[in-house]
């Protein structure tokens, strides 16, 4: 999907990683190397990996072949490759809008946005989902019939924390493990794959904005969610958690008439066209 940045200009994006994923999940050689990748061994070894300094030599071939302007981060030594990846923006790299009545990103990534019917279905990292699966809660998603939901793709050259986007309350996390499906590429030839990740979600219940429901999706095998709060009061740009390694997501959901839009937003989103936003950054007001 190709991207347009706030000022209209339109980048043509080479999507090497949708085709990769494509290989992965749509051909039997690439769901048998899923099938080695998600032993639970594996999957632990590599994270175990990516946590120790053992792993420190990935950091600057990283930082180069995703062109990352390290000059925006804290000036410090990354242990390891997980330290870098949820590195942390330097002050004033990134500005927050505290406009009372003004609805904020949660996080650098690439947002798209739909209107919630009783039949909409939506893809993340390779999967159609509902409200209702993505939240495994058909009361809570009924409330929100009408309303629209936000998905904010991170890619790996993102800036991986969030904050929140409103003044709220914030109840507990729900923690949703990810699932595994079979499949049969060929004849008696059996791969479990994850065709649902994990994920993790709280609703907040805003006074400007009403009650909104904040999703993070976990990336594939090694990808952590970390959330700093259990239930408590939050404040708009204060920092809500992490993803540790993988292309991750983060999804709002929002009731009817809670948020107007800002209108290359969703014009972007009818054309096809993801819309690049910042940590911060004004994407909506007060319908």
């Amino acid at each position: 999907m190709n991207r347009r940045l706030r000022d209209g200009t339109l980048i043509e994006v080479d999507n090497g990683q949708e085709r990769f994923l494509s290989k992965l999940y749509g051909t039997a050689p690439g769901r048998f190397f899923l099938k080695l990748l998600i032993c639970p061994f594996i999957s632990k070894a590599a994270g175990a990996f990516l946590s120790s300094g053992a792993s420190r030599f990935l950091n600057k071939k990283f930082i180069r072949n995703n062109n990352i302007d390290m000059s925006q981060f804290e000036d410090i030594k990354y242990r390891n490759f997980n330290d870098l990846f949820s590195r942390k923006i330097r002050d004033g790299a990134r500005t927050v809008d505290y406009t009372k009545g003004h609805f904020i990103s949660p996080a650098d990534s690439k947002l798209t946005v739909l209107p919630i019917t009783e039949d909409c279905h939506f893809a993340l990292k390779n999967t159609e989902y509902t409200v209702e699966s993505l939240l495994c809660n058909g009361e809570l998603a009924k409330e929100f019939i009408g309303g629209t939901v936000l998905i904010f793709r991170l890619t790996v050259d993102d800036y991986h924390r969030y904050c929140y986007t409103a003044d709220a309350q914030k109840e507990d996390n729900v923690f949703i493990k990810g699932k595994l499906h079979t499949v049969n590429p060929i004849a008696n030839d059996y791969y479990p794959i994850y065709k649902e990740n994990s994920r993790e979600y709280c609703v907040l219940h805003s006074e400007e904005f009403g009650d909104m429901v904040m999703v993070e999706v976990g990336a594939l095998l090694v990808g952590k969610i970390v959330n700093h709060h259990g239930k408590a009061q939050v404040k708009r740009g204060e920092e809500k958690g992490y993803f540790q390694y993988g292309g991750s997501t983060v999804v709002i959901i929002v009731k009817k008439d809670a948020v107007k839009l800002d209108a290359d937003i969703i014009q972007n989103s009818l054309e096809g066209v993801e819309t690049v936003v910042r940590y911060g950054e004004k994407i909506g007001e007060i319908a």
